[in-house]
């Protein structure tokens, strides 16, 4: 999930891209009640303000927006990613956000919205790492260790792209969010965390130096809302997403996220 190219490709036009909302071309939902789930782990994506102790980010702004368009009513709600993806295919939640990206297998459990936003992930790691600089090199280093939630990509990106394709292997620790993968990492339990573009810049920029990025962009993902399958919520939520794309809604959205905002300040 950090900084997705096509996001930094589309600042520049930012400044002139007018913000008009189009929802007399989109379907009107009659207020219906619509269960939104995430985690809460991927600032700027979503993550709970350590000033205010509220729930924010770009997600909660782009879905909030979506909501109003499209007039339902959202409640949001949390789970633990690896029990959204079941929870959302068993109706449990009426749609799913946190950076979740498209992938063929994952679409035999859920369906999926249409992209709002791509990513690369990104090689995170304390400040002071000099013991390796990029993915062939901690390959090498048979000492280090990365934090990785079970079933994500950064977890297969870290087996099939910088270990030896052993999912078994030790040198992965799991852990059950990406939130306490990146405390691992501060404290020294592992060496490494792949994330997002966008969640890298959100921890790096609120680690006063204590975290870093190295190496080159491993992987080109695209992220999703997710949905039961079958949903009906699917056609209008892609009737929106592609409105918010037209009208420079989702520039607004990552000029405020991922230029402006800093976290702790």
């Amino acid at each position: 999930m950090l900084f997705r190219r096509t996001v930094l490709a589309s600042f520049a036009a930012l400044v002139l891209a007018p913000i008009a909302a189009s929802a007399a071309e989109l379907p009107d939902l009659g207020g219906k009640s619509v269960i939104v789930v995430t985690e809460n782990a991927y600032p700027p994506l979503q993550f709970v303000d350590p000033k205010s102790g509220k729930a924010i980010g770009w997600e909660y702004d782009a879905m909030n927006e979506i909501a109003k368009r499209l007039n339902f009513k959202v409640e949001y709600q949390n789970t633990s990613w690896d029990a959204m993806i079941q929870a959302v295919s068993d109706g449990q939640y009426n749609i799913g956000m946190t950076g979740i990206t498209i992938k063929d297998d994952r679409k035999q459990k859920v369906d999926f919205s249409d992209p709002y936003m791509r990513s690369q992930q990104f090689m995170l790691v304390r400040g002071d790492e000099k013991r390796f600089a990029d993915a062939k090199s901690f390959g090498e280093f048979k000492d280090g260790l990365i934090g990785a939630q079970p079933g994500t990509s950064p977890f297969y990106t870290a087996v099939y792209e910088i270990l030896d394709g052993n999912e078994q292997n030790p040198r992965i620790k799991l852990f059950e969010t990406f939130g306490a993968t990146v405390q691992a990492l501060k404290t020294g339990d592992v060496d490494l965390v792949l994330t997002d573009s966008v969640a890298a810049k959100g921890y790096v920029d609120s680690s006063n130096g204590a975290l870093k990025v190295v190496g080159e962009p491993l992987g080109t993902e695209d992220f999703g809302f997710i949905f039961p399958k079958g949903s009906d919520l699917v056609a209008p939520v892609n009737a929106a997403i592609a409105a918010l794309k037209a009208d420079g809604t989702f520039e607004a959205l990552n000029k405020k996220w991922f230029l402006d905002y800093k976290m702790g300040e």
